[in-house]
């Protein structure tokens, strides 16, 4: 801990967005096994209770929370439920997005602002919606759940392309704004992470979409990460002490280990040849 910083208190209350699934569903389960008390907000209810069961069955402590963060009232009353159930939120991460391929030319206007709205505008009024009481009280981390599509946009995906940019510019203006106050705003930034997430599209879409990628170098081996790998990383992140800042998390799948090739020995120079004995 750095010197002028109080340390965190013991007690840490914690909101995620998108936690009825995948990486959200991750994140939750890592902070609550290490006793931070959990708010699960998403829109499938049902998977928020069962997590939570979980949860609360192996000693941590979860609540869930509907919320639709592409709705104001909704996400103020989400907070507001969260509250009163664990207490006032220190640690916010935000991390429910959603991820829909079409064509350059589509028609479909609609949906590609509501990959905007869901995937930046539901992380803003969630932000809105604790900062200022995270500001008053001096402390606070704000995680904010982005996609290596922010820096290396992929051919099909172009309103999730421009969301997690957009996401990790309001991130960046976030650091800047709230420098000196005690709160951190962080971005954890994943690589190819296996999860529901583009898996329920048509096999043919898929097999069209990994292809461009591929094709156009952003896909240069087949190995995804687990969701646990992002959790860890939030983890890391909140967890990290008072007076240190991990603005920026990168986590990448490693790529499988080559099978080295063995050298044909008529290719190697013999002892003599270099010359040894004669």
């Amino acid at each position: 801990m750095a010197e002028g910083f109080p340390p965190h208190p013991e007690r840490r209350p914690a909101f995620v967005t998108g936690a009825s699934s995948g990486i959200g569903a991750a994140i939750a389960a890592a902070l609550a096994g290490a006793g931070f008390p959990v708010a699960l907000g998403a829109r499938r209810v049902d998977r928020l209770e069962e997590l939570a069961s979980r949860i609360n069955e192996t000693g941590g402590q979860a609540v869930a929370v509907p919320v639709d963060v592409t709705d104001d009232n909704s996400v103020l009353s989400a907070l507001e439920s969260a509250r009163e159930s664990i207490g006032d939120i220190e640690v916010l991460v935000s991390n429910a997005g959603t991820l829909i391929p079409a064509e350059p030319d589509s028609p479909d206007t609609n949906s590609f602002f509501a990959q905007i709205d869901l995937n930046l505008g539901g992380a803003q009024r969630m932000v809105s919606g604790v900062l200022a009481a995270m500001i008053a009280r001096q402390r606070g981390d704000i995680v904010l759940v982005s996609s290596e599509n922010s820096i290396h946009p992929r051919p099909l995906v172009g309103a999730y392309n421009a969301a997690k940019a957009g996401l990790e510019s309001y991130g960046r203006t976030l650091q800047m704004e709230l420098e000196g106050t005690g709160v951190r705003a962080s971005i954890v930034r994943p690589g190819p992470t296996q999860t529901e997430l583009g898996w329920d599209w048509d096999p043919e879409v898929i097999d069209r979409t990994l292809g461009e990628w591929k094709r156009w170098g952003l896909l240069r081996h087949f190995t995804f990460l687990g969701a646990d790998s992002i959790a860890r990383a939030v983890l890391e992140v909140v967890c990290a002490p008072r007076g240190t800042h991990l603005s920026l998390v990168e986590v990448n799948p490693e790529a499988p280990i080559r099978k080295r090739i063995e050298t044909d020995k008529a290719d190697v120079p013999s002892e003599q040849g270099q010359g040894g004995k004669n």
